[in-house]
């Protein structure tokens, strides 16, 4: 139960247009901010912190996060149309049922994805 239950404390003030856009791309790719961080080798708190103040991130930074987020730079940054943000992911229907089960507990997703990826080996095998 304690892994369902929010962590940290909510911030009062309204996040930035870029903390905003971080913040999205980072819940549509299915992490969490412990999560992102690692994977950039980088504090849960510096992820917190670029969600929530505003910050200056350097060049680099900025083409690692978007690659570890599945995002454009380009998006991330607010240039562009965000309807046409590349983002990894399957297309259309599958696409939205994928946002409706990223709204699940986590426990559950899990289980979803347990039984795509066991559909997808069934599927390849079956190619083969």
């Amino acid at each position: 139960m304690l892994s369902l239950m929010k962590q940290g404390r909510p911030t009062t003030k309204p996040r930035t247009d870029f903390g905003q856009r971080l913040t999205d791309a980072r819940e549509r790719a299915g992490m969490t901010q412990q999560q992102l961080a690692e994977k950039l080798s980088t504090s849960q708190r510096a992820i917190a912190r670029w969600e929530r103040d505003s910050v200056a991130l350097r060049p680099d930074q900025l083409f690692v996060l978007a690659d570890a987020l599945g995002v454009s730079l380009d998006h991330l940054i607010g240039r562009g149309d965000p309807r046409h943000a590349t983002t990894k992911g399957p297309p259309g229907k599958l696409r939205q049922a994928f946002d409706k089960a990223h709204k699940l507990p986590r426990h559950e997703q899990n289980q979803i994805v347990k039984f795509v990826e066991a559909y997808a080996d069934r599927y390849a095998s079956k190619a083969s």
